[in-house]
């Protein structure tokens, strides 16, 4: 009766051993190391740079413990895990001064970082240690508002100019085109002329709606953009600057920034590690703005780029990325702040590129500078710091305004990428902080010690409760409450999950719940036994009672975990996420595990006198 078949025992002995694989690297502890990642947006870290820096470091005599590529989101950095601190900072000077020879414009982040010391062949299989919120190992925190109104508002200045384009294009005569607050007003002396234009605009911009209005003698057609086009406009904002903080706070070396929208128009910034809130406020606050030159192809230029004559008056030296220089004329056509949108598309030929949208002003330059040097090369060039980088060059084609396609690209990656760059390069919208904490790493240590020392102590007392109260049952509770701990930490690190303090909190609560299925299953077998049944039979049929109250009770309190996660933001999602998936491992060690260590315990025999489950009390009267 309380034989499991093979096929559970199997199912318990898998999750053990994925359990123990997937927690053991939060017992390796960290070791000193160096982190490699890129200064600008234009170099890559890839395998070429890895075996770089392992050539540097063996030619130094320095044998790392491991090095590796470590991808987190769009940001790719070089891990050089080392034995001591002293190895750690003569490899940092080495990679340093090699990779980065001038000092002016470096192209690579050198800083000192702790990784985890789990073994390589863990690391392959991701078996990696939960990261540690800023509570735990300190750091900055900001808390940013973006103007999402801004960019609506550049937006809408975009569309006057295209409406404004648009019917010079069509020969449609208007008095004039304003922008009043959050409308576009467009004003015609006739129905006629109005109609027309209503048709065109409507069919051609789609993100507004018109409607006929009347003011004194002019008639008006005034156009209001959509709730759907204002919302996308306000998400696309956040995301490229999600998207520029990233690229910006790669250059703190920070291993595991957390940059997550919270809510419709804020982002949470965390930087764990940093305890530079000046530096890391410039970087995060920074600018980068791009702009689009002609390319230099006079013959004083060309010999400029062999290096045989100065660079021609009114013309600039640049290079593309790290490699070949180029000659760029000083007059810009257009600058990052003219950009509308930059998506990766393909051409009529199906070859890779990147469609472009500039504003009417921008366009307007453009469709003049594109007539006048058609087949000839125009580069785009990222400026940070005041320092330019070519991201592409590319031959005029024909003659085109405010949208327009970049070609010539070898991949749809180098597409995409190019895109991303266009987009990044500066803040779609301003951001303000209204709020930012600093964590000391004393701190952090501290609030580690006393989160694990209540679960430990919680732990301890939970087990002398039980073993004292329920005796061999008891015992077996204990167990599968470890099991519980054990399956709880594997899931938070195979999900590399940021544990915090309330996540700690999160977990001493798991364990009170958990533990108290185990005490209603025991209840309900002592419950069995009180009314005479056969220990075998107790045991089944408490374990069968048990498991709807368990399953009912559980569900409940994982509704109420959800609605936490859904709702709640920063400490309270954390808080969510550890406590829901502790609820199905609750349930799972308690009713499943458990189950198998008693049949272990007591499936084998036959006729079973008796169970150690503590004292039976049992009616007055009834037999024992």
């Amino acid at each position: 009766m309380n034989r499991y078949p093979l096929w559970k025992y199997i199912v318990i002995a898998v999750a053990l051993l994925i359990g123990a694989l997937y927690t053991t690297p939060n017992f390796f502890g960290e070791a000193p190391a160096v982190q490699v990642s890129s200064q600008k947006v234009t170099v890559k870290v890839d395998e070429a740079l890895l075996a770089r820096v392992e050539a540097l470091l063996k030619g130094a005599g320095i044998t790392p413990e491991a090095a590796y590529l470590d991808t987190v989101g769009l940001n790719t950095t070089i891990r050089v895990r080392l034995a001591d601190t002293d190895t750690q900072l003569k490899a940092k000077d080495l990679l340093e001064s090699a990779l980065n020879p001038d000092k002016q414009d470096p192209a690579y982040v050198v800083a000192l970082n702790l990784v985890s010391r789990s073994p390589r062949w863990m690391a392959s299989l991701h078996a990696l240690p939960m990261f540690l919120g800023l509570d735990l190992r300190g750091g900055v925190y900001f808390l940013m508002q973006v103007n999402t109104k801004d960019a609506v508002d550049k937006r809408l200045e975009a569309l006057v100019g295209d409406a404004r384009t648009l019917l010079r294009e069509k020969e449609v005569r208007h008095a004039g085109i304003t922008r009043n607050g959050q409308q576009i007003e467009i004003r015609f002396r006739d129905a006629d002329t109005r109609a027309r234009a209503e048709s065109i605009l409507s069919d051609l911009l789609r993100e507004l709606t018109f409607r006929e209005e009347a003011a004194g003698g002019d008639l008006l057609l005034v156009g209001t953009m959509t709730p759907a086009a204002t919302q996308t406009v306000a998400e696309n904002a956040l995301k490229q600057n999600i998207t520029t903080l990233h690229n910006r706070v790669n250059e703190l070396g920070v291993s595991e920034p957390v940059i997550q929208q919270q809510g419709a128009d804020r982002i949470v910034v965390q930087l764990p590690g940093v305890q530079d809130t000046a530096r890391a406020k410039d970087i995060i606050g920074r600018t980068a703005t791009l702009e689009a030159r002609l390319v230099d192809i006079s013959p004083e230029a060309q010999a400029a780029v062999l290096g045989n004559a100065p660079v021609p008056f009114g013309s600039e030296r640049f290079t593309v990325g790290r490699g070949a220089p180029v000659i760029l004329k000083k007059d810009i056509i257009f600058s990052g702040q003219q950009l509308q949108g930059a998506q990766a598309t393909f051409d009529e030929n199906q070859r890779p590129a990147v469609a472009i949208e500039l504003n009417e002003a921008a366009g307007r330059i453009m469709r003049k500078v594109t007539r006048e040097n058609l087949k000839k090369p125009m580069a785009v060039v990222l400026f940070e710091k005041g320092r330019g980088e070519v991201l592409t060059v590319a031959t005029i084609q024909s003659e085109f305004g405010s949208r327009f396609q970049i070609t010539g690209l070898e991949s749809p990656q180098m597409a995409n990428d190019l895109a991303l760059l266009l987009r990044a390069g500066a803040l779609a919208a301003p951001m303000d902080i209204i709020e930012e904490r600093t964590i000391g790493p004393s701190l952090g240590a501290e609030n580690i010690r006393a989160g694990f020392d209540s679960t430990k102590y919680g732990f301890i007392a939970i087990s002398a409760f039980m073993i004292s109260y329920y005796m061999v049952m008891g015992l077996i509770s204990v167990l599968s409450l470890s099991v519980n701990l054990l399956l709880l930490v594997a899931l938070l690190s195979m999900l590399q999950a940021t544990l915090t303090l309330p996540g700690i909190a999160a977990i001493a609560l798991t364990l009170g719940m958990a533990i108290d299925s185990n005490v209603l299953i025991n209840e309900r077998i002592r419950e069995e036994l009180r009314k005479g049944k056969p220990p075998n039979q107790a045991i089944a049929e408490g374990y069968d009672k048990a498991f709807a109250t368990i399953l009912d009770s559980n569900i409940t309190t994982l509704i109420a975990g959800i609605f936490l996660f859904m709702l709640g933001s920063g400490p309270i999602r954390g808080f969510a996420v550890v406590h829901v998936l502790g609820i199905l491992t609750s349930i799972f060690s308690a009713v499943f595990v458990s189950r198998g260590f008693v049949a272990i315990a007591y499936g084998h025999r036959r006729r079973l006198a008796a169970i150690s489950i503590g004292q039976v009390w049992k009616p007055q009267g009834a037999k024992g």
